[in-house]
């Protein structure tokens, strides 16, 4: 990406960089303007620009993504397991930042789950089982014993 700095002086539109320094929440640089009859020195302030995560639902409707309505989930479906708060809190801050290193704004529910259900198998099965119930919407036993009977085939 290509910033160009207009010279507060003389209007010139290139200038270099002297020094940046990163300060609490933004970003502080000396730049010269370029302009050989200019050539002044002058300070800019770069603030990065933070687009939240958005959450497509299965209906189309968007909302913002909310860790702590996800940490809740989670928290359902370890209710009476040895899973730690500190481990889904762990778990949801590396999924937002999954997301916000790939630059995504917009994730879609399902594939939120499927992030989910994927980080819940490698920490407690019974947790697993419990949360893929509610987010696969399953209706009868028979999802619930093909849901175990893939578990079972992984082990072996």
């Amino acid at each position: 990406m290509v910033i160009i700095m207009i010279c507060p002086d003389c209007g010139f539109n290139d200038s270099k960089v002297i020094d940046s320094r990163p300060t609490e929440s933004r970003i502080r640089r000396r730049r010269e303007c370029l302009n050989p009859k200019c050539a002044i020195r002058f300070t800019t302030y770069e603030t990065i620009e933070d687009a939240p995560l958005r959450v497509v639902k299965k209906d189309g409707s968007v909302e913002p993504f909310d860790g702590g309505k996800l940490t809740n989930r989670i928290l359902r479906a370890t209710v009476k397991r040895p899973v730690k708060l500190r481990t889904v809190e762990n778990m949801v801050e590396s999924i937002q930042a999954y997301f916000k290193n790939n630059l995504q704004r917009e994730v879609s529910s399902d594939k939120l789950g499927e992030i989910v259900l994927r980080r819940l198998k490698e920490i407690d099965l019974v947790a697993y089982v419990r949360f893929a119930s509610v987010y696969r919407e399953f209706e009868d036993i028979d999802s619930f014993v093909r849901i175990i009977s893939e578990l079972q085939s992984d082990k072996e």
